[in-house]
């Protein structure tokens, strides 16, 4: 195996001191261009990398920021993993994310992972921890930023809007709008839906509307198909149905689908609301109602919390209500 290539060996290339490498690849601002470009072409020549473990050893913490996400494929996360990367991009830190894929015993696992690397700090969506995760980023030991939510309990910071009082909003979109039959399609069920329906419930008690009947849930993964057969189900037994409230845009995408195949007409005889607003509501024919959420926007803000926290700057409230918005479409202009 080729031997590893020693900081040493850079500054001898470079002409400089050890230390004024190690202070170019930490903190490029604090050396001069000249001194850095040397530095820059002898670690490209040697094929130098950095040794992590070195330098968490060294320094009690390495420059890695962790981040656990339940999915990678779905755009929700996608667009939080973007808005970290770009307020990260120009540091010395890089990103280390993991996927939990939305079960709590594996957010431990990788929890542990990443504590053991020592990593700078952390930003983990939800606030659904188990009790003992929970007590993993107490321990920490770096700054922790929870996103996609907001709590009174925060580990440390949080960053994110409340699902109940958005789902709330759009079931009071559905009432304004004149639908008096609303029904709700839910998959997977994990905390976050179970928030959602709780807002749409609220609401739709209040009014006066509220039936359980109309409720067509699943505890399986959601995706397009889904939503198609979670409002088939509800419209065979309860085919009065005059609007839908999606837990997402797969199911509302799912659910415009199969109200075509059926010849309902959206909006005239059923209204369709999604959540997330990801952009093929507004491509759909018609186009789909659906929560705006400021993914990211959590997930800039997240970076730059850690950031300002890591380099002695005040970050802020420790607990960020980003909010959400509906994005009012034709799918819900009332029904004829």
């Amino acid at each position: 195996m080729a031997k590893r290539v020693t900081l040493a060996e850079v500054a001898a290339q470079a002409g400089v001191s050890p230390i004024t490498v190690s202070r170019a690849l930490r903190r490029p601002d604090t050396v001069q261009p000249e001194t850095r470009a040397r530095i820059d072409a002898a670690v490209t020549a040697l094929g130098y990398v950095p040794d992590p473990a070195a330098r968490a050893l060294a320094t009690g913490r390495s420059d890695v920021i962790g981040v656990l996400i339940p999915s990678a494929t779905n755009a929700v996360f996608t667009d939080v993993l973007s808005g970290i990367y770009d307020r990260l991009a120009e540091s010395r830190f890089d990103v280390q994310y993991g996927i939990t894929r939305y079960d709590p015993g594996t957010e431990e696992s990788l929890l542990g992972v990443f504590l053991r690397q020592r990593p700078a700090g952390l930003i983990v969506a939800g606030i659904d921890q188990t009790a003992a995760a929970r007590r993993l980023l107490d321990r920490a030991g770096c700054p922790v930023v929870q996103v996609m939510e907001i709590g009174a309990d925060p580990v440390d910071m949080m960053v994110g809007f409340s699902h109940h009082d958005a789902a709330a909003a759009a079931t009071r979109h559905l009432i304004a709008q004149g639908y008096r039959r609303p029904g709700f399609l839910g998959a997977r069920m994990d905390p976050r839906t179970r928030r959602r329906f709780a807002g749409f419930r609220a609401e739709a008690e209040a009014a006066g509307i509220f039936d359980a009947d109309r409720c067509e849930t699943t505890e399986t993964p959601s995706n397009v198909g889904m939503g198609a057969a979670l409002l088939r189900g509800l419209l065979e037994r309860r085919p009065d149905t005059d609007a839908v409230f999606c837990n997402n845009d797969d199911l509302a995408l799912g659910a415009l689908f199969e109200a075509m195949r059926l010849g309902r007409a959206v909006p005239g005889d059923l209204g369709i609301c999604g959540f997330n607003d990801l952009e093929m509501m507004r491509a759909a024919e018609p186009p789909i109602t659906s929560v705006r959420t400021n993914r990211f926007e959590m997930g800039a803000r997240a970076a730059e919390m850690i950031r300002a926290r890591l380099e002695g700057k005040d970050p802020g409230p420790a607990l960020v209500d980003l909010g959400s918005e509906v994005q009012a479409r034709r799918s819900t202009e009332g029904p004829s």
